[in-house]
């Protein structure tokens, strides 16, 4: 069984989430969402709607997931050493280099594939769009 593993917050779920997590599946059999932590959210100055444990459930719910989980605020790589996916599907959008994050894997013993998803209608179905829209309609 091949696992692979991708990463968000999750606020606001939206097609560009599910998209992502139908690009994941792809790589494999069994998909875990690790969902970012509050403690996280709050260091990066993000707000979310929903709390933690209120992501986690919505995600869990899902049919295309078969496992969700929280992931660590202080060790973004533990979930990682845990789990042991075959691999790790990365957002469109999401900051990390492929190549560095490989090289920290690595050092960890860990050697994943390593790819990214593509955007799907990233100017309408982004998070970060929905909650201007919504903030709009008031």
């Amino acid at each position: 069984m091949k696992k692979v593993m991708c990463f968000g917050t999750f606020d606001l779920f939206h097609l560009g989430h599910l998209s992502y997590f139908t690009q994941a599946k792809k790589y494999g059999d069994y998909l875990i969402v690790v969902i970012s932590r509050d403690y996280t959210k709050n260091q990066e100055k993000k707000k979310t709607i929903f709390n933690e444990n209120e992501r986690l459930q919505l995600i869990q719910a899902l049919k295309i997931v078969d496992d969700a989980t929280l992931g660590y605020p202080d060790n973004h790589l533990q979930i990682i050493q845990e789990k042991k996916p075959d691999s790790i599907i990365l957002g469109y959008d999401h900051k990390i280099d492929e190549t560095q994050l490989a090289a920290r894997l690595l050092k960890i013993g860990l050697s994943p594939k390593i790819k990214r998803a593509k955007a799907y209608k990233s100017t309408t179905q982004k998070s970060g769009k929905i909650k201007e829209k919504i903030l709009k309609l008031k």
